[in-house]
């Protein structure tokens, strides 16, 4: 089975990070909300406060994707936490998927140079930190290689199903986006 991280800062976007836990786990991924700190309890940037399935000291070291939400301040907070950040060049470097969306893309992985020669997207107006990146404004969820992006929550869903199909294939992925009657 598929194994997944959702990285939790103070102050995530909520509808980044529980889109992505939700829709995974409909499709049938082990999906755990991991707090940066030694605390379980991380509340989001509006306020919802949300128990972690485990602390950052005890994620495992192979994981089949990490997830960084985005929120200005919760993307922030993940970037300060050294430890992640050498985590994620890690998964990068042993080609395992790196997904982040909103603030996060530009913020974290473009300053960590993994976004070089790279379409992907960001929140708009953060094009200036996508070091190297061919930047695309069009779409909601971009993947290059292992690399997956997002514009903000406006994308979520889209986002949540590019990392489902990347992990389990088009077939379950357009199986779950029917289920959740998307339209229009």
């Amino acid at each position: 089975m598929k194994k997944v991280y959702v990285m939790l800062a103070e102050g995530f976007e909520e509808i980044e990070a529980l889109t992505v836990v939700d829709v995974l786990r409909r499709g049938e991924v082990f999906v755990e909300m991991v707090s940066i700190t030694e605390d379980e309890m991380v509340t989001g940037g509006h306020g919802i406060t949300v128990k972690a399935d485990k602390t950052f000291s005890k994620v495992e070291d192979v994981v089949d994707c990490i997830v960084l939400p985005g929120g200005l301040s919760g993307t922030m907070n993940l970037k300060e936490k050294v430890e992640l950040m050498e985590k994620i060049k890690k998964q990068y470097e042993e080609g395992r998927y790196v997904a982040a969306i909103c603030a996060a893309p530009a913020l974290i992985l473009g300053e960590l140079g993994l976004l070089q020669g790279k379409k992907a997207t960001c929140y708009p107006q953060m094009e200036e930190h996508m070091k190297g990146a061919i930047y695309d404004n069009q779409s909601s969820a971009v993947q290059d290689g292992t690399i997956i992006t997002a514009c903000s929550m406006g994308g979520a869903i889209d986002f949540s199903l590019q990392i489902l199909e990347a992990l389990l294939g088009k077939e379950k992925s357009t199986q779950i986006r029917g289920s959740l009657v998307i339209r229009g």
